[in-house]
């Protein structure tokens, strides 16, 4: 069976009528806390200064309420650190967002095209994303801006992998933003994060990958049954002496193990 053929069998194991009660709700709240989102940007201005570290109490706030309506509980592995860092994970879903920004108080590197995305894009642009264009020369002057938001104690997060996966393990980390931490002096806080279900099984409705539109993804997930979101942090890796090259090679290590660790303790648990 195929990692897709698996996700629709997940996504039918509920009754008509229980998926459309999941789906309403979910939708239901949704929209409430998209509403309560423009709200705080509004009603604090964050939108005057978005990248104020100040402000990612409001991000995390937003985050837990996305984790609520979409039912993901978040549950946290480690210590999570205020200190200021550039923060990396593997990527799964759009979910990742939540359930990061529940546990850490950081900003969010996204793809350029999310902030063209109605209502959403606007959004996340007031809370203090920053947007880079994955493949062109914008990554340059991206490490560079997260650079400085480093020395100024902005924490940022970033996806290495720059992509989705299926949440099994994690891809080749791209490694030239963590350039930006290198020269800011600034350690990277590396995490790892895995979707459960209620079988104690990794979850396969949340993950976005293959031929499956956002649209289709976002259906399912509204649909979808409680699922349960580990996240696990790790000791800060302060960058003295590294290279973009061996900083990178650590990342990947740290990573790759400590997915395969945090699963070793979750799964089976129902």
């Amino acid at each position: 069976m195929t990692q897709q053929q698996a996700t629709k069998k997940s996504k039918s194991s509920l009754n008509p009528f229980s998926k459309l009660f999941l789906y309403s709700k979910k939708l239901v709240a949704g929209t409430s806390a998209v509403a309560e989102g423009f709200y705080l940007v509004y009603r604090h201005q964050l939108y005057k200064d978005p990248n104020n570290p100040k402000n990612t109490r409001y991000v995390q706030y937003f985050c837990r309420r996305l984790s609520e309506v979409f039912n993901v509980d978040v549950r946290v592995h480690g210590e999570i650190p205020r200190e200021p860092a550039l923060w990396v994970s593997n990527h799964i879903s759009w979910l990742d967002i939540a359930v990061l920004g529940s546990g850490a108080r950081v900003f969010f590197l996204a793809k350029a095209e999310i902030e063209s995305w109605p209502v959403l894009g606007n959004l996340a642009k007031g809370g203090g994303t920053l947007f880079i264009k994955r493949g062109s020369g914008d990554s340059v002057r991206i490490r560079e801006q997260i650079a400085e938001f480093l020395t100024k104690d902005i924490p940022v997060l970033f996806f290495p992998e720059a992509t989705t996966t299926d949440g099994t393990k994690v891809k080749k980390v791209h490694g030239r933003i963590l350039g930006a931490a290198i020269e800011a002096k600034k350690p990277v806080q590396t995490c790892v994060i895995c979707y459960v279900n209620k079988q104690g099984q990794l979850d396969n409705v949340v993950p976005f990958i293959g031929n499956e539109t956002f649209v289709e993804n976002v259906q399912g997930v509204l649909e979808m049954p409680k699922v349960t979101a580990h996240l696990k942090t790790f000791p800060a890796i302060s960058t003295e002496g590294h290279t973009v090259e061996s900083l990178t090679a650590l990342v990947q290590q740290t990573m790759q193990q400590g997915l395969e660790d945090l699963q070793k303790e979750v799964l089976g648990q129902v």
